[in-house]
C-alpha cells in the first residue's frame, strides 16, 4: 500500500465497482431502449440497472473515502481529483451554454427573422405574414399554446436569494474548516443543505404553477427552454445538495481536517456553479 510519504500514485489492487458500474449503465440503457420499443418489461430492466448503479456509488464512494482516510492518497492524487473536478465543472458550462445558446439563437435570430428581417422577408410574407413580435412566442399561429411567461416575482426572486443565501453559507463552512472550527463549519454545511432542498421544493412549486397556466414542454420555443435549463439546473442543485449532504454527514463523523478537506472543496465548487448558472437563469429567463 503507498503512503503519502511515498512519490508513486496509488493503485488500487482487485477493485471491481468500475465492472459493477458497466453493468448497471449497461442494463439501465438496454432497459430504457427495450421500454422504447414497446416491450413494458424494458422499465423493470432499466430500474434493476438504476439500482444496480446506487450499490457501485455507494461502495465505490465508500472505498475512496475509507482509503482517503486512511491516508493512502498523496498530492499526486490531491492534483488529479483537482484537475478532474475542474474538468467536469467545465463540461457542464458548456451543457448549459448550449441552452443559453438556443435560448438566445430563438429569441434575437428566429423571431426577428419570422418578422420579415433579413433572410426571412420571404418566410413572413409567404407563410406567417400574420405572425407578430411577441415574446415569450409559441411560434406562428400560436402553435405552442401558450405564451405564458413565468416572472421574475415572487418565487424566482426568492429562490434566488436562497441559493446566493446558500453560497454565503458554503464559504462560512469552507472558511471554518481552515480554520478548525468543526462546530461552525458542520453549521454552514447544515445551512447550505436545507437551503438546497427548500429552494428545490419552491421549483416544484413553480413547476405547478406554470402548468395550471398551460405552459409545458410544448408550449413554444420558450416553454421548452425554460424547462429544460431550469429542469435541469434544479437536478444539479438536487445532486449538490445530497452530495453536500453526505458531506455534512463525514463532517458529523469527525472527517476533514484543515489541510484535508477536497472531498468538500470540491463539492463547494460544485455549488458555487450552481449558483452562477442560476443567475444567468433568473436575467435571461426570468427578467429579460
Amino acid at each position: 500500500m503507498a503512503s503519502t510519504a511515498d512519490n508513486h500514485y496509488f493503485v488500487p489492487h482487485g477493485a471491481y465497482w468500475p465492472l459493477v458500474g458497466s453493468i448497471g449503465l449497461a442494463t439501465t440503457t438496454g432497459g430504457l431502449a427495450v421500454y422504447l420499443n414497446g416491450t413494458s418489461a424494458g422499465m423493470t430492466i432499466m430500474f434493476a440497472g438504476v439500482a444496480i448503479l446506487i450499490v457501485m456509488m455507494f461502495g465505490w464512494f465508500g472505498t475512496v473515502i475509507k482509503e482517503s482516510e486512511r491516508g493512502q492518497y498523496s498530492a499526486w492524487e490531491d492534483k488529479s481529483f483537482r484537475l478532474g473536478m475542474s474538468w467536469f465543472i467545465f463540461s457542464e458550462v458548456m451543457f448549459f451554454a448550449a441552452f443559453f445558446g438556443a435560448l438566445f439563437y430563438a429569441r434575437f435570430f428566429s423571431v426577428p427573422w419570422l418578422l420579415g428581417e433579413g433572410s426571412g422577408a420571404s418566410t413572413h410574407s409567404v407563410l406567417w405574414g400574420t405572425y407578430s413580435e411577441i415574446w415569450p412566442t409559441n411560434g406562428p399561429a400560436d402553435m405552442g399554446g401558450s405564451d405564458f411567461h413565468m416572472g421574475w416575482w415572487p418565487l424566482p426572486f426568492i429562490n434566488t436569494v436562497i441559493l446566493l443565501t446558500s453560497g454565503l453559507t458554503v464559504t462560512i463552512a469552507h472558511h471554518a474548516v481552515i480554520k478548525n472550527n468543526r462546530t461552525r463549519f458542520i453549521w454552514g454545511l447544515a445551512a447550505t443543505v436545507a437551503l438546497g432542498f427548500f429552494f428545490v421544493y419552491l421549483q416544484a412549486v413553480e413547476y405547478q404553477h406554470a402548468y395550471h397556466e398551460g405552459m409545458t414542454m410544448k408550449s413554444g420555443i420558450y416553454g421548452s427552454t425554460f424547462f429544460m435549463l431550469t429542469g435541469f439546473h434544479g437536478f444539479h442543485v438536487t445532486m449538490g445538495a445530497i452530495i453536500l449532504l453526505v458531506v455534512l454527514i463525514r463532517a458529523i463523523a469527525g472527517h476533514f481536517t484543515p489541510d484535508r478537506h477536497f472531498a468538500f472543496e470540491a463539492a463547494a465548487w460544485y455549488w458555487h456553479f450552481v449558483d452562477v448558472v442560476w443567475l444567468g437563469l433568473f436575467i435571461f429567463v426570468y427578467i429579460l
